[in-house]
């Protein structure tokens, strides 16, 4: 089947059930529209030698689980496991006849109507859509700018937590950029160190060590990054997890993003300084070919991350 022009074509998977795009609705007086409360996450179904796979599936499905514990939702964790997950995707690639790469946005909400600023006991469904994969950063390399909004901090909303509602923040922040004239921000937290980008982790090199905010930096713990981290040590390139001041991006040799919309991208400027040579770096270059051969079951060191639907 041709690929459909018009992703809202798509059969949804919402509750227990497959449904028509339009027929996948929340009430406007439910939880997740009222305060945002609802958790997700993206990951890519690929084409491969062996039929459509999902990226790290399990993994998403256990950041949907943990992003659901913080928040105190506690109902979805009773009626799902990653075997009905993985069902569930399943059926919705097949009835959809998927045989391109896409994205599927899996979100649990909270459904009940008014029920005040709460979240324990109260009825989740989850929603799964397909949608085009595409970037959300140029390919060929992103200009970036620091926001002027600071990073909420774990003891407001926790970034390690996907909440709908947290995104409000993203979407300041990447509204200021763009304009500003840059494609994406770079988060400062409440002390002034980088955390991420709007909706994407960062790596800088230098002098061949490869570097990244750590984990308690109030930045989201990325599938896509702890992926970064592996190819890192399949080739033996050292690392450091720590706090990244913003002047170590202007001095850097390479700054990459990733992400699973945001791939693996080169950042060649941040706040008008360019970075390196003002081209995509080697490093960046070869996780940017490592993970589009992961992706599509061209690599047998990574095949393990693949979970075969079809």
């Amino acid at each position: 089947m041709p690929q459909k022009d018009n992703f809202t074509n798509y059969t949804v998977y919402f509750g227990d059930d497959l449904v028509p795009f339009a027929n996948a609705n929340l009430s406007v007086a439910s939880s997740a529209v009222l305060y945002g409360l609802s958790v997700y996450t993206v990951f890519p179904v690929n084409k491969t030698k062996q039929g459509m796979a999902a990226f790290r599936l399990e993994d998403h499905f256990k950041r949907l689980l943990e992003s659901a514990h913080i928040l105190g939702i506690d109902t979805f964790a009773e009626k799902w496991d990653f075997e009905s997950f993985k069902d569930a995707v399943t059926k919705l690639i097949t009835e959809n006849t998927i045989t391109h790469d896409v994205f599927v946005r899996a979100t649990v909400h909270v459904v009940d109507n008014v029920p005040g600023t709460r979240s324990r006991g109260l009825t989740s469904k989850l929603s799964m859509f397909i949608y085009p994969a595409k970037s959300i950063l140029p390919n060929a390399s992103a200009r970036v700018k620091t926001s002027v909004w600071r990073r909420v901090p774990d003891n407001a909303i926790p970034a390690r937590a996907k909440v709908n509602g947290a995104y409000v923040n993203s979407v300041l922040a990447k509204q200021d950029a763009l304009d500003s004239g840059y494609d994406d921000c770079v988060f400062l937290d409440s002390a002034g160190h980088v955390c991420e980008l709007s909706a994407a982790n960062i790596f800088l090199v230098r002098n061949g060590v490869l570097i990244t905010p750590n984990t308690t930096s109030d930045l989201l713990e990325g599938i896509n990054r702890r992926t970064i981290l592996t190819y890192a040590a399949n080739l033996k390139i050292p690392v450091q997890e720590r706090t990244v001041d913003l002047t170590e991006l202007y001095i850097a040799d390479e700054i990459f993003a990733c992400g699973t919309s945001a791939y693996v991208t080169p950042i060649t400027e941040v706040d008008s300084r360019t970075i390196g040579s003002g081209a995509p770096g080697p490093i960046t270059s070869t996780f940017a070919a490592m993970h589009t051969k992961t992706l599509h079951g061209e690599q047998n060191q990574t095949e393990k991350f693949l979970t075969h639907l079809l």
